[in-house]
């Protein structure tokens, strides 16, 4: 934070959120916030605050992260969604990390090894994303079979994920009805903790009767990624006149997309104005010369570029100082950015990259990706 280009995560907004969620969708026993890749950017240090607002599980995609949250105090139970190598169990079973089964070979290795206490798992199920899980209902009625004579291994939860929010396509429901025919041979309710669910089964969908748990990730941060409505006009009418007759011809199940739900966003960059200079008509900005003033004018130099993490894909792209906006000349360079401005703009102003004044869905849209990424 030394050059003052920084993230500030709204740690009030986060906790809105949660409270929001768990006031709007009550009926869940567990939920899960979704805290890997560092917390989708906001740190892991946000774990504690949505623990206070009423997380009760946390889930993670690595060992390390799981570590890094217990090194921090969390004491919050954690699920690690992506296997870990059985040679690291002791270090599991020693910062009391839950691990997901993917598969029956993994599960075979589980139980060859000596493990000095109880250790939770939870079972993942591929129902048609085609990445992690069990595929086969036999193997799974063994699993939960074997485990069940296991004293030092604890069947605490079975899962699945959605590769569709399922809006307007069948694939949700294909994944639904093969979770089933999957896990067909055994009883889901002797299994403590069923989640199928992220956030946007949540917002698009009635609740699964039978999970008592669901998963929360980008709508933690404050996104609701749902479409927005179709416009009232010709286009708009036929496209949805098309959706209405695709959801009718393959019996998609009822969907919900006109969602009353206050969420806060959390996540603003800044930095601030290192320089600022007169150029005259006709210098070139940047790298390759391939910004060329097109009249004297004023440029600020920014220290924040694609090391950072700031891709290249903002070019051109507008930031705000003192409440104005300016665009962003030349490229994106590995620490620096230069941007047109007026003589107001001087050295030591802050500049809001991200935030209130420049919306994240804004950012996402011009750079072309989504607010996951």
């Amino acid at each position: 934070m030394y050059r003052n280009s920084y993230v500030e995560i709204n740690v009030d907004n986060l906790q809105h959120n949660v409270k929001e969620i768990i006031k709007k969708y009550p009926d869940y026993q567990y939920y899960f916030g979704v805290v890997k890749g560092n917390a989708y950017g906001h740190s892991d240090k946000v774990a504690k605050y949505l623990v206070e607002s009423g997380i009760n599980y946390l889930a993670i995609s690595s060992l390390e992260e799981g570590i890094s949250l217990r090194k921090d105090r969390i004491t919050t139970p954690i699920l690690c969604l992506e296997p870990i190598s059985i040679s690291y169990l002791k270090e599991c079973l020693e910062y009391d990390i839950t691990i997901s089964i993917p598969d029956y070979e993994y599960y075979q290795k589980l139980i060859e090894q000596e493990i000095a206490k109880p250790l939770k798992v939870h079972i993942k199920i591929d129902s048609g994303m085609c990445r992690l899980g069990f595929t086969n209902a036999q193997e799974v009625k063994e699993v939960v079979d074997g485990l069940k004579q296991k004293t030092n291994i604890i069947l605490e939860g079975i899962f699945t994920h959605f590769a569709t929010d399922g809006i307007y396509d069948v694939s949700w429901d294909n994944q639904f009805t093969k979770f089933k025919e999957i896990t067909s041979g055994i009883d889901l309710s002797q299994i403590p903790i069923v989640h199928l669910g992220r956030s946007q089964t949540l917002l698009n969908h009635n609740k699964i009767e039978f999970a008592n748990g669901i998963r929360l990730g980008i709508i933690l941060y404050g996104y609701n990624t749902t479409p927005t409505p179709l416009p009232n006009n010709l286009m708009g009418r036929l496209r949805k006149w098309k959706r209405e007759f695709y959801h009718k011809k393959h019996h998609i199940s009822p969907t919900i997309t006109d969602i009353d739900i206050n969420l806060k966003t959390a996540f603003s960059l800044y930095s601030e104005v290192i320089q600022v200079k007169k150029i005259a008509k006709g210098s070139f900005v940047g790298y390759g010369r391939i910004y060329e003033a097109p009249e004297d004018m004023y440029v600020a130099i920014i220290p924040i570029g694609y090391a950072d993490g700031f891709s290249r894909k903002n070019k051109g792209r507008q930031i705000v100082i003192h409440g104005k906006r300016f665009s962003l000349i030349g490229d994106v360079n590995m620490g620096m950015l230069i941007a047109k401005v007026d003589e107001s703009v001087q050295a030591g102003d802050k500049v809001t990259l991200i935030g209130d004044e420049i919306p994240m869905r804004e950012v996402v849209r011009y750079i072309g990706t989504s607010v996951y990424e």
